[in-house]
């Protein structure tokens, strides 16, 4: 198949560092390539990729201070893939709803994956004004608020097996914190569990422009408590130790997470996982296989122990089974062929009084004029 995947500008794909949907487009990407399809990424110049890279701006948004405005690089991209759309038989978006005014006549080639939040009040219009774009969720949690959008499934996102290689054994007896410093990830949470529980914690975290006044009014403080260090951002060649070395990875939101992309990197490590009961996270933990699902700060201090004793193989097992990219891949791919035995919009009839008379002209070189 020729598949376009359109990504999101302000990170590249790969992400260098923070940046979840760039990484999922990264993994299906390659996965698409590897099982033969003919696939164009539409993304940032500072991309790397085996699919054919349409660069829609020279650097990722967020890693160029020049840019002020996002948009026009986004009415760009679009232009670019509006006038090659007739190239492709799959138009795959991951940049929320930029793009449905403009593709909505070929709506039938189209599929969105919502990689965001859907709780938000102004989304449900959006979705029942375009109720004929169809969407992919990443969790069912996800779709709940707007269940009634134009839902064709829910896909979970997959990481490709040997990007991650397991330990089952760590050695660095502390637990861990990757993701994002704001209020929703709840990074203070994993302070206390940790002090309560008296384990070192290690908190690899990126600190957003908008949440720089929470990093430094409420986290920054408890850093200076004994065994709580802050490691920053890091990269994938970083994860494995920092994941597989943990004890356990603690995920301790206060959101409707739409997926969670930290707790299959840990899984994959063979590392636990303790989430808190919001959004997507009773659909990717298995609750005593790959670590436990709770409700509260006290509830997670008292399964912590259970929690870091599961079996690291059995974690690393279901990740294989539930979460790979192939799988991903391959749920996608199901996804594409139903687009494509989808019937064609049909042209409208013409009322045969309003049609206008044809005249046939002589030919002229081989060409019939009208």
């Amino acid at each position: 198949m020729k598949i376009a995947q359109i990504a999101p500008l302000m990170e590249s794909v790969p992400p260098r560092l923070y940046g979840g949907t760039e990484r999922v487009v990264s993994y299906l990407s390659e996965e698409l390539v590897r099982q033969g399809h003919e696939v164009t990424l539409f993304a940032s110049g500072d991309s790397v990729t085996s699919a054919h890279l349409m660069a829609c701006t020279e650097q990722a948004i967020r890693l160029n201070p020049a840019i002020q405005d996002y948009i026009p690089y986004y009415m760009i991209m679009l232009d670019k893939l509006r006038r090659s759309a007739h190239l492709f038989d799959v138009l795959h978006f991951h940049i929320d709803a930029f793009h449905m005014p403009l593709f909505r006549d070929v709506a039938f080639k189209t599929l969105s994956t919502l990689h965001g939040r859907q709780d938000l009040p102004d989304l449900l219009p959006l979705y029942r004004a375009f109720s004929d774009m169809p969407l992919v969720s990443i969790s069912d949690a996800q779709r709940q608020p707007i269940a009634d959008a134009n839902f064709v499934k829910t896909i979970h996102h997959g990481l490709p097996r040997d990007l991650l290689t397991p330990n089952y054994e760590p050695r660095g007896g502390y637990l861990a914190f990757l993701g994002r410093i704001s209020h929703e990830k709840r990074p203070d949470r994993a302070i206390a569990i940790a002090n309560a529980t008296g384990l070192p914690l290690k908190i690899a975290a990126k600190v957003d422009k908008a949440d720089e006044a929470y990093f430094r009014e409420v986290i920054a403080p408890l850093l200076d408590r004994p065994g709580v260090q802050f490691v920053g951002e890091i990269n994938d060649r970083d994860k494995t130790k920092f994941l597989g070395d943990a004890l356990a990875l603690l995920f301790p939101i206060d959101w409707p997470e739409p997926f969670g992309l930290v707790m299959i990197e840990a899984m994959a490590c063979g590392t636990p996982v303790l989430g808190f009961r919001c959004g997507s996270v009773s659909e990717i933990i298995d609750d005593h296989l790959t670590g436990r699902v709770v409700a509260t700060v006290d509830e997670s201090i008292r399964v912590l122990p259970e929690t870091i004793r599961l079996d690291r193989r059995a974690v690393r097992r279901r990740f294989e089974e539930r979460f790979s990219a192939q799988r991903m891949a391959t749920d996608y791919l199901n996804v594409y062929r139903g687009m494509s035995r989808r019937a064609k919009p049909v042209p409208v009839e013409i009322n045969p009084a309003l049609r206008l008379n044809v005249i046939a002209l002589p030919r002229k070189n081989g060409i019939e004029h009208h």
